[in-house]
């Protein structure tokens, strides 16, 4: 295996077991009732801030996993900028996540299912990584795609069953 190739399998594995550590924070939001987003930012291959979807415990619109997620790595960092930083999260972020992406300067951003509704990574729009803007994140999409999309299906079709 050339150095090259081992470099991007590390990554890969890096990537996977947090996007794992992720959907484990998704199930945490799914158990609360809450939309089973989750997500975390390493920095220097240490976890610095990750939570899960808390809006309807907190009755706050923004209170988003990725919006909550950054500020906590911005404490734990004593800095907005978190530019060597990756964030992962199970669902791509939203143009407010993403808007905030842009705004702490993460170096990357790694989502798993995307979100044709609201998807503001790719789907929709690429805010996130606009050159028209003054900072652009690097973008993995997909990464453990099926696993993600299929806890939010569960969600989506449990709320439905309960709905009369």
């Amino acid at each position: 295996m050339t150095e090259a190739a081992r470099l991007l399998s590390n990554l890969d594995a890096a990537d996977s077991g947090m996007m794992r550590r992720a959907l484990v924070l998704a199930r945490e939001a799914m158990a609360l009732g809450e939309v089973p987003v989750g997500s975390l930012v390493v920095c220097r291959g240490r976890i610095v801030g990750q939570a899960f979807n808390l809006k309807e415990t907190l009755k706050d619109p923004t209170a988003h996993a990725e919006r909550l997620a950054l500020t906590l790595a911005g404490r734990s960092l004593d800095s907005w900028r978190l530019d060597d930083c990756t964030l992962y999260v199970t669902l791509e972020p939203c143009p407010m996540c993403a808007g905030a992406i842009v705004q702490s300067r993460v170096g990357r951003v790694v989502y798993g299912a995307d979100d044709p509704k609201a998807g503001a990574c790719r789907s929709l729009y690429r805010l996130a990584d606009d050159p028209r803007l003054n900072h652009r994140a690097r973008i993995r999409a997909g990464l453990l795609a099926e696993e993600c999309g299929a806890l939010l299906a569960e969600f989506f079709r449990d709320r439905r069953s309960l709905d009369p």
